[in-house]
């Protein structure tokens, strides 16, 4: 009797459970969060000066009033805007759009996130979709032109005298799609965009936080540092991508782009590091977050090359925000004593 039980148990998979109490808190990852976009915000304000800091004061008060007015006297329950939430989807939506964006659109695109994608789920925790890209998208589908309007960085002299007259021109990703669309060779459209070393500091068109790879990575690699998230889904993102985008590059490089380009340009980085890494909408296991990852990476390449928006990210991550629920139902760690199958 004591080796059939003994011959049973060893069919059982035992897995760790939290038993024990944990430092880390809402508060702290979100402050964490907060501390590792800070290269960014410094950037944006550098390269965009005071359009950078309009939207992202807009941005950033709007959440949190909205967040605090909705919970009090809609939701009638304790208050939430200290644990850092709040803050985080207005900075997040603010790195999303123009800083040339009217400050009444940027509060529509944070009543949006607040009251539509986060507070009418229940709060944090409960909601689907990652808030600040539902923000966004809003704002794009319904005023394509000011969120599709991309002041260029100016001279340090300019930076502070002007907010809504600004130049603006097209993104490099806005460029490959007008050139994929003439036929145009990669060789002529890349004398045509800033390098590399430009899109890496940041001296090109764009939303606010996708222009500067180097602070992004900073980011990363301080949040990687603090254990706040793991490397699952933002290496899964960025290496689908570069595979993908790779294997059309060698298949026809006079038509598309080389890797590099699609890792530098665009919200890439600021969606896979920031945006996909979301807790409430994104996987619980690990290998549940490398699909997610690949999903990500493959509707970008999909939707930057073949549909309607140079830009691809933010709708894939809302897309496979989706899928989440399916993710977590048939790939998740056993539960304590069930049987290995």
């Amino acid at each position: 009797m004591h080796q059939k039980n003994n011959k049973s148990m060893s069919k059982l998979i035992v897995s760790l459970s939290p038993h024990q109490l944990g430092t880390n808190s809402v508060n702290k990852l979100m402050y964490g969060v907060l501390i590792a976009l800070l290269p960014t915000l410094f950037v944006s304000v550098w390269f965009f000066g005071l359009g950078a800091i309009i939207v992202i004061l807009t941005s950033v008060l709007s959440a949190v009033i909205f967040e605090f007015l909705i919970t009090k006297y809609v939701l009638k329950r304790e208050n939430t805007i200290t644990d850092g939430s709040a803050v985080i989807t207005g900075l997040l939506l603010a790195f999303n759009l123009p800083s040339s964006l009217p400050v009444w659109l940027v509060i529509i695109g944070a009543f949006v996130a607040i009251v539509v994608a986060k507070l009418s789920f229940g709060g944090l925790g409960n909601n689907p979709f990652n808030p600040a890209l539902i923000g966004r998208v809003f704002l794009l589908i319904s005023w394509p032109v000011q969120m599709t309007s991309w002041p260029v960085p100016s001279p340090i002299s300019n930076k502070f005298l002007g907010y809504t007259d600004v130049t603006t021109g097209a993104t490099p990703l806005g460029k490959l799609a007008e050139a994929m669309r003439n036929g145009e060779s990669m060789t002529s459209f890349f004398e045509k965009i800033p390098n590399y070393t430009q899109m890496a500091i940041g001296n090109m068109g764009g939303s606010l936080g996708e222009v500067a790879a180097i602070a992004l990575i900073i980011g990363l690699v301080y949040m990687l540092m603090k254990k706040i998230i793991t490397w699952h889904i933002p290496v899964s993102i960025l290496g689908t991508v570069a595979i993908f985008t790779g294997i059309l590059w060698l298949v026809n490089p006079v038509k598309y782009a080389n890797p590099m380009f699609h890792l530098l340009s665009g919200g890439l980085l600021l969606g896979a590091i920031f945006m996909a890494t979301d807790y409430v909408t994104s996987p619980m296991s690990k290998k549940g977050q490398i699909i997610f990852g690949i999903g990500i990476g493959v509707l970008t390449v999909v939707i930057r090359l073949w549909g309607a928006f140079p830009e691809g990210v933010s709708f894939a991550i809302l897309i496979m925000n989706a899928f989440v629920p399916i993710i977590n139902m048939y790939i998740k760690p056993k539960r304590f004593g069930e049987k290995a199958k």
